[in-house]
């Protein structure tokens, strides 16, 4: 296929053809295209924009490059949640299995980390032993035994969005709406759901850090879902600082049991809450969001949903001792305390900073299969809104042996502002 007339088109401001999109999409997916000639087509995407129609078509040519799950013969009803992403967002982790013990199934198809975001497959296989890589088969076992599946695509679902999903993240492609929209929705439509929660994150932190340009995702997102009979709900929430005191992938981890036992930060607490809550009702688990979120809690204050955990890691290969050893975590030989350079209220300049430095230490991919260290990151200790002083411990930095560690701290440095400053924007801002 010859691209120079889609890319011709979009500079000049035309719209493509239904066609001309599914044959770009199934050249991406079967390899005949070149990674340049897919990137140039990305790129006038990502410079020029796209049409609801022409998001439309991108997103039904990619859903149709493979194949469809179907859980036919699980009676449960099954929901999702997606994430657009963020510093230690880490909610899919505890939220899934405390909605699958309120009897309601997640086949969580997730990513991996995006530019300087974390991804939940990545923070999962910091599990020892953990398997995302499952088939089509495994998928379908693992929702019958646990009501969970935490994987990554097969080489049968969605295939074109594996291929431009990593040459957006290796380009520098990745804050654009039609693809964001169409990447998350070919993979939640593929998945079998009939509800749908999505979180859209805004601040420095976030892919798209204007609260409207998340709102106009959302809304994209939110039509594509009811075009294809899904229910769903956007959120837009925080992203001008971590969410929760973890950001590295162990530690997350940690962080995520945490709240499954009942404790854990707050924020996290509450958006697992929220979001649960909102799923258990999309679902008709529950008669309202409110009812929904009360099931949520119970599930985990009675540590069921933390035994669905363990169900899920145990079938998932992984090491279910995790859950009570944390020291089966993998783990940094050094800690290097991050101190407040001055007295002040705590904020963030520029939250994408504190990825950036996860990144310095190891702890993200620089190209597209690249290795990562699992047991490196940043435990904080001190809250965005807070007043801190001199000397006082604002982070632990986890680290093997001082790689990018004078690297991490100048971005931990860059990252803050300590000053008069004022209060962080509200965790939930809005539901779309």
């Amino acid at each position: 296929m010859d691209v120079r007339p889609l890319v011709r088109a979009k500079r000049e401001g035309g719209e493509l053809e239904p066609e001309s999109i599914r044959r770009f999409v199934a050249g991406a997916a079967d390899g005949s295209l070149a990674d340049e000639a897919v990137v140039e087509v990305l790129a006038a995407i990502h410079g020029c924009g796209a049409t609801d129609r022409e998001i439309a078509d991108l997103t039904q040519a990619m859903l149709e490059s493979g194949k469809q799950l179907s859980f036919g013969e699980t009676p449960q009803a099954k929901a999702d949640k997606h994430s657009t992403g963020g510093i230690g967002d880490k909610v899919s982790i505890p939220l899934a299995p405390a909605v699958a013990a309120c009897g309601v199934c997640v086949p969580m198809i997730s990513g991996r980390g995006l530019g300087a975001t974390g991804g939940t497959l990545d923070k999962l296989e910091s599990i020892p032993g953990f398997r995302t890589d499952l088939s089509e088969g495994e998928i379908h076992r693992a929702i019958d035994r646990t009501g969970v599946a935490f994987a990554a695509q097969t080489a049968e679902i969605v295939p074109a969005d594996r291929r431009l999903y990593a040459l957006r993240d290796a380009r520098g492609l990745v804050d654009s709406i039609p693809l964001i929209a169409s990447s998350i929705m070919s993979k939640k439509l593929a998945e079998g759901i009939s509800a749908l929660v999505l979180d859209v994150k805004f601040g420095s932190g976030a892919f798209l850090p204007d609260p409207a340009r998340g709102a106009e995702l959302a809304r994209v997102m939110l039509g594509l879902a009811a075009s294809h009979g899904v229910r769903a709900t956007a959120f837009l929430t925080a992203m001008d600082r971590p969410l929760g005191r973890a950001v590295g992938h162990a530690l997350e981890i940690e962080e995520s049991i945490d709240c499954l036992a009942g404790g854990g930060p707050e924020d996290l607490r509450e958006l697992v809450l929220l979001f649960g809550g909102e799923m258990l009702h999309l679902a008709g688990a529950a008669a309202s969001r409110e009812e929904g979120s009360g099931k949520i809690a119970e599930a985990i204050d009675s540590r069921r949903a933390l035994g669905v955990l363990g169900l899920v890691v145990q079938e998932q290969g992984g090491d279910p001792r995790v859950l009570e050893d944390r020291s089966k975590l993998p783990r940094a030989d050094s800690v290097e305390p991050f101190l407040a350079p001055r007295d002040g209220r705590l904020a963030f300049a520029d939250c994408r900073k504190v990825g950036l430095a996860l990144a310095a230490l190891g702890g993200a991919r620089t190209r597209p299969g690249g290795a990562l260290d699992p047991a490196v990151g940043l435990v904080w200790r001190a809250r965005a809104g807070e007043s801190v002083h001199a000397g006082q411990v604002l982070a632990e930095i986890h680290h093997r042996r001082g790689r990018g560690l004078a690297r991490a701290q100048a971005l931990l440095g860059e990252s803050l502002r300590i000053g008069e400053g004022g209060e962080p924007a509200p965790l939930v801002l809005r539901r779309v």
